[in-house]
């Protein structure tokens, strides 16, 4: 009965934002037919795709660091070479087979299961914290005024508990019940408790650079099809930063496939033309899915030749 609502939910999920994406399109149809793309914009596209390339590659360093502090030192381009290539699994649906693809992976390397599942557990974790700091940091850009007290003193207080929550006295709880559910029990039997032992500061820098180097690929695409100027990075990082956060953890979105889109869009279409925000979401979906094909075929060749 859990498996069926589940599935129920995961699908109005999609279904809801899926129509309003498509209302917005229909809605703002004339203004995304209108866009041109001149010589320079294509650059800048093409600037964008290989920043969210790099920005998951990346991502696959960062994943090399967890194990790292895991005591699991691992060859980092070999495992870089896994992440990319298991990349575009989150795509599928259940949206795990990426996990899957990476614990395979490391046991392979003679990882231990306890190290490699807490590995997957760990670098999404680090993911949203580091995205929820962006998202506190510039979120107030959506404020009216933003630079009261009361919202500077609000801003600092939910950055030290973001801070304090991936520390490893409130962390590892988190991570145990994660193990429970997604661990067979005749793994649970072999490793009953994981956890880390030390803050893990370095890979949370490190998602930190990921979540920027994602948003300057959105940037760039925005920048690509309207001017822009610096007083707007911190407002497009910010919306950035919470569609990327909800696509991320919203159940039934493989790769956030609407939940990013739909969200993107209310945050920013009454700050920016409607038809330039919906054609540059559009295309940085796109962008994001050539990076990630890319990358895992660039990773299937070097690990070939």
């Amino acid at each position: 009965m859990t498996i069926k609502l589940k599935q129920i939910l995961r699908w109005v999920i999609l279904g809801a934002t899926l129509v309003f994406v498509g209302k917005a399109l229909q809605d703002n149809w004339l203004e995304v037919t209108a866009i041109r793309i001149d010589e320079a914009g294509w650059s800048i596209l093409a600037i964008a795709t290989g920043i969210t390339l790099l920005a998951h590659t990346w991502a696959g360093w960062i994943w090399t660091w967890i194990l790292q502090e895991l005591k699991q030192p691992v060859p980092a381009t070999k495992f870089i070479q896994v992440y990319l290539k298991t990349n575009i699994a989150k795509y599928l649906p259940g949206n795990v087979w990426h996990h899957y693809g990476r614990i395979v992976a490391a046991k392979n390397a003679n990882i231990s299961a306890g190290a490699a599942t807490l590995s997957v557990l760990l670098e999404p974790l680090l993911m949203a914290a580091a995205a929820l700091i962006f998202v506190v940091l510039f979120g107030n850009q959506f404020a009216a005024n933003n630079n009261t007290f009361i919202q500077q003193l609000f801003k600092i207080f939910s950055l030290i508990i973001i801070l304090c929550a991936v520390h490893p006295r409130f962390l590892n709880p988190v991570i145990n019940l994660l193990h429970k559910l997604k661990v067979k029990k005749s793994d649970n039997k072999s490793t009953p408790n994981v956890g880390i032992r030390r803050y893990p500061l370095r890979p949370l820098l490190g998602e930190m650079a990921f979540l920027g180097l994602r948003g300057l690929g959105f940037i760039l695409t925005l920048f690509a099809i309207m001017p822009l100027n610096f007083g707007q990075v911190p407002l497009l990082l910010g919306a950035f930063s919470f569609a990327w956060l909800l696509g991320f953890i919203v159940p039934g979105a493989p790769g956030g496939l609407g939940v990013f889109e739909a969200t993107a869009i209310a945050l920013l279409q009454h700050r920016f033309p409607s038809g330039a925000i919906i054609s540059a979401i559009a295309l940085y979906r796109l962008i994001s899915i050539i990076a990630e094909v890319a990358g895992a075929v660039l990773a299937s060749l070097d690990e070939r030749y």
